[in-house]
């Protein structure tokens, strides 16, 4: 007779299939957004609670004992925040300006996408391809909590005079979704001493990943209208998002070594730097920017787990990878 599963191994193998399916339930909210927008933007209100409880189930897995030794060697992190927070919105401002010099809400929506903090989800890239977990997990914090500060300035240097910005917003906006929950959930993760994560995240985990697919639908929705596939502008955006997304994979690449890290630094800013946490992207631009600045963020969501895997197949040694173990992505 087979030996049933508990409710926790189950949660646990739901979760699993659904981050094997990662690269197609993403894209997938788009879709859904776009095929039912008049259903899915009734969801908008809730997006600030869905997404507090997609940061927190990423958060419970953080430990503050495991940044320690990150910290007194900062050269990685220096490189990081140079490559993720100016050499990339500089690029991104660069690149969509030539295309877009009489459009600056796209080109902002551009800036946007490449302002908000790196994705939990780089996580998993970084233990696939062997790369220093301390350092990614250091990255997450850091760039999380700093992300009210750095992702309304940034803006306000690149684009302030060509858009009109609710810095404030922006910044209480990440608070709430995203500070907030984090300091909750490392608070919870250290005083239980693993105990409260053990026990919650098998739930969380798949349960934080519904919630990301139904924040993509509620953001994509309001964009849907606007959205026009014989418009040759929605390609040349997708076409960017690609582009872009490539060149942060590469810059990192030669930043890390210009840096002399060791390679599994370097695996590490790899995935840091090219991965964004989008979802936050596209909630504040969808309510602190003009429609057209979400419709960069709203497509960066169909490429950035295929653009992971592609980049790190064609930049980053076989012998590297290794059997994948899943976590939560963000």
């Amino acid at each position: 007779m087979d030996k049933r599963r508990s409710p926790a191994e189950t949660a646990h193998v739901i979760n699993a299939g659904m981050e094997r399916m990662m690269p197609i339930l993403t894209p997938l909210g788009v879709v859904m957004g776009f095929l039912l927008p008049a259903f899915f933007i009734n969801l908008r209100p809730l997006v600030p609670l869905l997404f507090g409880i997609m940061t927190l189930s990423g958060a419970l897995k953080l430990r503050v004992r495991e940044f320690g030794g990150t910290l007194k060697k900062p050269l990685g992190i220096a490189l990081f925040f140079l490559t993720s927070h100016v050499l990339m919105p500089l690029a991104a401002l660069i690149v969509s300006s030539v295309f877009f010099r009489a459009d600056p809400d796209t080109v902002s929506g551009f800036i946007l996408l490449y302002s908000v903090p790196t994705a939990v989800s780089g996580f998993i890239w970084v233990t696939i391809f062997r790369g220093d977990s301390a350092l990614c997990l250091t990255l997450i914090l850091l760039d999380t909590l700093l992300a009210p500060l750095v992702v309304p300035f940034t803006m306000s240097i690149l684009m302030s005079s060509r858009v009109n910005l609710d810095m404030t917003g922006i910044g209480v906006s990440l608070v709430l979704m995203v500070v907030i929950p984090t300091i909750i959930g490392v608070a919870v993760n250290e005083l239980s001493r693993g105990k409260v994560p053990a026990a919650a995240c098998p739930y969380l985990n798949p349960v934080s990943k519904l919630c990301l697919i139904l924040v993509i639908a509620a953001n994509s929705s309001p964009v849907a209208p606007r959205v026009h596939f014989d418009d040759p502008h929605v390609w040349i955006v997708a076409a960017l998002c690609i582009f872009l997304a490539a060149l942060g994979y590469i810059l990192s690449k030669l930043v890390s070594m210009t840096g002399r890290l060791k390679n599994e630094k370097q695996i590490t800013l790899f995935f840091s730097v090219g991965l964004r946490n989008i979802s936050a992207a596209t909630t504040i631009a969808i309510e602190f920017f003009p429609p057209a600045a979400a419709l960069p963020t709203v497509l960066g969501i169909l490429f950035q787990q295929t653009m992971a895997a592609v980049m790190g197949r064609i930049l980053l040694k076989k012998s590297d990878t290794i059997k994948p173990i899943t976590t939560q992505e963000k």
